[in-house]
């Protein structure tokens, strides 16, 4: 079960709120496909890091991958709409994407829940902290046997 957030009863600010944190996690998504650790980067705070089931990874770290070409993703798009909670000044974004990259010349591709935790700097949206967890495939009951 997927819970979207009730979001029918909320503010225009707020709307443009989720707006922008939705615009900032797409943007984001661009750059990581364009390669360019600088664009990169802007999203990201500086204490940022990342936690998928090999462990913790660094800011510093992963742009240093992207920077040397050692990391590259040639597609990583969102898999229909996500959700995002608002908390004074914090976003919550929880989406499904797929993607594909490329780690020392073997390619890897993903579908995964990514949550990122973005807060409001300077009028922007960036992020501290993001979770992937590997999506399930999805889940067909099987038939009963006939009686």
């Amino acid at each position: 079960m997927v819970d979207k957030g009730d979001v029918a009863d909320t503010s225009p600010g707020e709307a443009a709120d989720r707006a922008g944190v939705v615009a900032a996690a797409d943007a984001w998504a661009e750059a990581i496909v364009a390669h360019d650790a600088e664009r990169i980067s802007a999203f990201m705070a500086e204490g940022w890091a990342i936690v998928s089931e090999t462990g913790v990874g660094a800011k510093r770290e992963f742009l240093d991958l992207i920077a040397s070409g050692e990391l590259t993703h040639s597609a990583m798009e969102r898999v229909g709409e996500p959700r995002v909670l608002l908390l004074d000044g914090v976003a919550i974004y929880t989406a499904r994407v797929t993607n594909t990259a490329h780690y020392l010349g073997r390619r890897y591709d993903a579908d995964e829940w990514t949550t990122d935790v973005f807060i409001r700097r300077e009028g922007r949206w960036v992020c501290v902290h993001s979770h992937i967890t590997p999506a399930a495939p999805e889940w067909v009951p099987e038939e009963s046997p006939a009686p």
